[in-house]
């Protein structure tokens, strides 16, 4: 015998979806006719904003003044540290550069007084084809590292691995790079005979005269100190041969320039005068040089600048309050005895609960929102003001961050009506999710704990869900500190939200259940 369904008539539909609306209405009414859930989510906005404008409020460094600091951004619109020393000559139309890189050298300032010799790991020397002097201009280039073999990196944000090893007398590295209209091609070689291709790159309009030689630099050396781990000025020298050039290139002698006043916020002095060059009676070079050709990371922006979610730090106090309402605004009922009203109006329990939650959630989403689409263009005009560097983002990721901290606050809202229902004590259950939420945000940002214990604590605590509104790349070719201290979480933004999500979400189901299956 088969089971015939009978689909619900669209009379009850209708009616269930009124009496949700019905629920809903009267809710928001409860809510919005109490004056002291007003005032606090009012409070929750002003305090966000406050201590995020306060926290971020400090003179610049140094006495610079008002517009005096930005970031180089690269062809992508990206913050770049563009900053080494260049020998350079004019290219025109395609061509191809060929040089043998005999030794890369280095030597670091330990702090100590003492110099650290040797290359550093993402220490570079090698050739590159550059639009302009000008930084942040589009380029290629092949090179040799300290520790990471041969690369072939380009606009700053790429970086493709060719042969490994390092470069020293006893086996030097052979490195060409041809033009090809807009498409650049990097070629390395232990002979100068058998080549193998490193990568290629397409630079879109490069203009048909370029710069194109020889350069060395050498980003900041990560030390580990008695007083923690930090970084120390270095730099980079490179022995070449005697460049073969084809095409159409420049006749005059060949220039050393330092492309950027100073090292970059990864880089490693600034004084200029330590880069230069000479010239060997072969017809090669020495070239020394540092700072860095790569994108900006968090690791130094915290020292000269700030990034989109430094300005929302202001969100754990404003999630304080919020939980708090949530969590009262179910509690309370119990309290007084109006739960038993209400579900004498509205006999669905899980619908009353999920009425409070979109009212709750809904109107925390919307302090949230107001309060990052405020402090952050507000915080963003003050510190340039200051003469403090702001990292660049995307509109769409200044979007995402800004309807993410609404989101954080909507799922902390829902898990705190979730954790109230189920334990029906205000206190307890808002220190509960305070503890969750806000706890391991402070313990891990602050840098109180060891980096892995910090990691932890943003992986499986529903304090995950800050991770939206991180704006700080990552790139395994820039040296720098990735960790919850520097900006830089263990999940990526939608994941940690997901994460505080589910925690809400298992909050909210386990009281639906519960208030099903008890008197109230």
């Amino acid at each position: 015998m088969t089971a015939t369904l009978t689909p619900r008539p669209p009379a009850t539909r209708r009616t269930e979806r009124g009496g949700f609306l019905r629920a809903l209405h009267a809710e928001w009414t409860k809510f919005r006719t109490v004056r002291g859930w007003v005032l606090a989510m009012a409070g929750a906005l002003l305090v966000t904003i406050a201590v995020g404008l306060l926290g971020t409020a400090a003179p610049a460094p140094g006495g610079r003044g008002a517009g005096s600091a930005s970031y180089p951004k690269g062809p992508g619109g990206e913050a770049v540290n563009d900053s080494f020393y260049f020998v350079h000559r004019t290219l025109t139309g395609d061509g191809a550069l060929t040089v043998p890189l005999r030794s890369l050298t280095g030597a670091a300032d330990t702090g100590t007084g003492r110099t650290a010799q040797g290359a550093q790991p993402w220490a570079k020397a090698g050739i590159i084809v550059k639009e302009s002097l000008t930084q942040g201009s589009p380029y290629a280039a092949v090179m040799a590292t300290g520790g990471h073999g041969v690369r072939m990196q380009y606009d700053y944000t790429h970086d493709m691995a060719g042969p490994s090893g390092k470069a020293a007398q006893e086996s030097p590295r052979w490195l060409r790079l041809v033009r090809s209209g807009d498409s650049l091609t990097g070629y390395a070689s232990t002979d100068g005979s058998h080549w193998t291709e490193v990568g290629r790159a397409k630079l879109p309009g490069l203009a048909r005269t370029v710069r194109a030689g020889l350069f060395a630099t050498s980003p900041e050396a990560k030390q580990e100190t008695a007083a923690g781990t930090g970084f120390s000025p270095a730099v980079a020298t490179g022995t070449f041969g005697r460049p073969d050039l084809t095409g159409d290139w420049s006749q005059s002698a060949w220039s050393g320039t330092q492309v950027g006043g100073d090292a970059g916020t990864s880089g490693s002095y600034t004084n200029t005068t330590e880069g230069g060059f000479t010239q060997t009676d072969g017809g090669g070079f020495t070239v020394t040089g540092a700072g860095d050709i790569a994108p900006v990371v968090g690791g130094p922006v915290m020292g000269v600048g700030f990034s989109v979610e430094n300005f929302l730090v202001g969100t754990f106090a404003g999630l304080i309050v919020v939980i708090a309402v949530g969590t009262v605004f179910i509690t309370g009922e119990y309290r007084r005895g109006l739960l038993r009203t209400t579900v004498a109006a509205t006999p669905l329990r899980g619908r009353v609960l999920g009425a409070k939650a979109l009212v709750a959630g809904g109107v925390a989403f919307a302090v949230g929102l107001v309060a990052a689409a405020i402090t952050v263009p507000v915080g963003e005009r003050s510190a340039r003001g200051r003469g403090f560097h702001v990292f660049p983002v995307t509109s769409a990721t200044e979007a995402r961050v800004m309807v993410g901290t609404g989101l954080v606050c909507a799922a902390a809202t829902v898990l705190a009506l979730g954790v109230g229902a189920l334990l029906r004590r205000s206190g307890t259950a808002v220190a509960l999710v305070i503890a969750s939420i806000v706890l391991p945000f402070l313990l891990a940002v602050s840098g109180v704990l060891p980096p892995g214990a910090s990691e932890w604590l943003l992986r499986v605590t529903p304090a995950a869900g800050f991770a939206i509104q991180q704006t700080l790349p990552r790139y395994a070719q820039v040296l720098s500190v990735y960790e919850p201290s520097t900006g830089y979480y263990p999940l990526a933004p939608w994941a940690g939200l997901a994460v505080l999500c589910g925690y809400a979400a298992l909050a909210f189901g386990l009281a639906v259940v519960r208030l099903r299956g008890r008197d109230v």
